[in-house]
């Protein structure tokens, strides 16, 4: 990155940004999570600090363990699927776009895992073009 941020402002832009982020370390363990509120995948504060197996269902955990090996062999950087959720008050189908990458340090290290997930439903619907403040 260029430049310096102040917490504050960084602390803004993780809450601000459009899509949800989960962040393990090199132990799998979770260190943090941004939109704690609002996001599609709840988890309880409790959760900091234990295993990230602890976070996905049983029918999945195998796929997420293979990622995690992956991750750390470094012969994976990054894993992307979707899946059609429903959400919000009236429990409508949402297309749900989930993201892992791997953390590097800056000697090429593993060093964690990001986890992002955003609701794209709207973005798939756009067309054409609007321009700024259209």
């Amino acid at each position: 990155m260029i430049g310096k941020l102040r917490e504050d402002v960084l602390a803004a832009i993780l809450e601000t940004i459009p899509i949800e982020f989960s962040v393990i370390d090199e132990n799998d363990k979770v260190l943090a999570w941004n939109k704690h509120e609002t996001r599609i995948f709840k988890r309880p504060i409790g959760v900091i600090g234990r295993d990230v197996r602890d976070c996905h269902p049983k029918k999945s955990l195998h796929k997420v363990e293979q990622l995690l090996r992956e991750m750390k062999k470094g012969t994976r950087d990054k894993a992307r699927f979707w899946i059609d959720l429903s959400i919000g008050p009236d429990s409508s189908k949402q297309k749900i776009l989930i993201e892992y990458y791997a953390l590097k340090g800056s000697d090429g290290k593993y060093i964690g895992c990001l986890e992002v997930t955003q609701d794209i439903t709207e973005i798939q619907s756009l067309t054409g073009e609007r321009r700024l403040l259209d």
